[in-house]
């Protein structure tokens, strides 16, 4: 396979390869704290769990990401990318052992929420680093591949944290607290693997440093702004068009995880680890999904154009997600989960492609940021929708009608402007 080959030319370079191994242990990390967090606030035998906390779980892991984002490369521009990587992941190890702490002494939800908050803050500065030193362990001619392999590698071993979580719950400690543990110990492991790069390997170079954080941070306001107007001139509307329907998508899908959480904890399982572990193989099922959209999207975007496919996979969704999210049974519902895992993910993919083919490259990095903030706010937007509408058992006709309907009227609309 190309990918394989393509993986295997790339781990020759041994800076690729230690950069590739505190990405894995670091985002597999992520997803054992962040499978800990959910646990802990949806499926503590304990904790009456209310689809409110759910949505403010979801605000503490994903607003950091779309409020610090923009800014963080311009402290990576000015720090030892290396030392980042290093203190980042001690300080996200000491953090979530604070988090465990917290579980274990039955500390104020408002305590908890600000640990994990300062946990995912970090992660974002992490995440930018390992993306901005990506060019200085591989050459140009292979950065396009690199870029391509390392976030999926890095996703692929999220997933497997997030399963490492769930084994460790279900199997072997039936403490959230626990599981929280094992994600600090492999940020620990992250910070320790990045000591096998040189302080200088990463960059940044000094000479290319903004000599003012102040002009830097204002400079960066100043150019999301500009990109702002950029993606809404009219060469770039087709960029703006799948921007929103992606937008509203994400929207759709994080309204549907937020009463996927609610029904497995009561509707459709009879304790606490009967829903934990349905909702493990949901995710599982949803993950499938996703790869089977990196899979099907390129062929099925370059046959028919990626707006077209992004009217597709809304579409399917609104014919499908009433059809098996209605009658509130196990079975249908991971049907579901495939289904709005692939066509949320195809979308995704066609929007990045859209994006990148009509937006100037001077402006590209800054449309991508304002698509970050998008595409979280709107997850998180969701999730407080979500907690108004929802009853305490999850099971809600006017959520799953709602949301037929938005999926419905983005893919109309993305029909009518492919034929314009």
């Amino acid at each position: 396979m190309a990918v394989v080959r393509d993986l295997r030319v790339l781990l020759r370079f041994q800076g690729f390869r230690r950069l590739l191994a505190v990405r894995l242990l670091s985002q597999g990390a992520d997803g054992v704290y962040q499978v800990g967090l959910a646990a802990y606030v949806v499926f503590s035998p304990e904790r009456q769990t209310t689809a409110a906390a759910i949505a403010s779980a979801m605000a503490v892991l994903l607003l950091p990401y779309s409020l610090v984002g923009p800014f963080a490369g311009v402290l990576l521009d000015r720090w030892r990318r290396r030392q980042v990587l290093l203190y980042g992941s001690a300080l996200r190890a000491l953090l979530a052992s604070a988090t465990a702490l917290l579980i274990l002494g039955g500390a104020p939800d408002w305590l908890f929420y600000v640990s994990a908050l300062c946990v995912t803050a970090v992660n974002r500065f992490v995440l930018s680093g390992l993306s901005a030193a990506l060019p200085r362990v591989v050459d140009t001619g292979r950065l396009v591949v690199a870029n391509s392999l390392s976030p999926t590698a890095g996703t692929l071993a999220a997933t497997a944290g997030g399963g490492l979580a769930f084994a460790v719950r279900l199997l072997v400690a039936d403490s959230d607290a626990a599981v929280v543990l094992v994600g600090a110990a492999l940020y620990l492991c992250a910070a320790l693997a990045s000591l096998r790069m040189a302080r200088e390997l990463l960059g940044p170079d000094r000479e290319l440093v903004r000599p003012h954080l102040g002009e830097a941070l204002a400079g960066t306001a100043r150019d999301l702004i500009a990109g702002v107007g950029h993606i809404a001139s009219p060469p770039r509307r087709e960029a703006a068009r799948a921007l929103a329907a992606m937008a509203l998508m994400r929207f759709c899908y994080g309204a549907l995880l937020v009463m996927l959480l609610m029904l497995c904890r009561y509707a459709l399982s009879s304790t606490a680890d009967e829903g934990l572990a349905l909702l493990g193989l949901a995710l599982g099922v949803s993950g499938a999904g996703f790869f089977a959209a990196a899979v099907a999207t390129p062929w099925a975007a370059g046959r028919v154009g990626p707006g077209c496919w992004i009217a597709v996979c809304a579409a399917a969704a609104a014919v499908l997600e009433p059809a098996l999210g209605l009658p509130f049974a196990t079975v249908p519902l991971l049907v579901a989960a495939f289904v709005l895992g692939l066509t949320t993910q195809g979308a995704k993919i066609a929007t990045d492609t859209v994006v990148q083919s009509s937006v100037d490259d001077g402006f590209r990095g800054r449309i991508f940021s304002v698509y970050d903030v998008l595409f979280n706010v709107a997850f998180v937007g969701a999730a407080a929708v979500a907690a108004l509408i929802l009853p305490p058992d999850g099971r809600s006709v006017l959520l799953v009608v709602t949301i037929a309907v938005i999926y419905g009227a983005v893919a109309v609309a993305m029909a009518r402007f492919e034929r314009q």
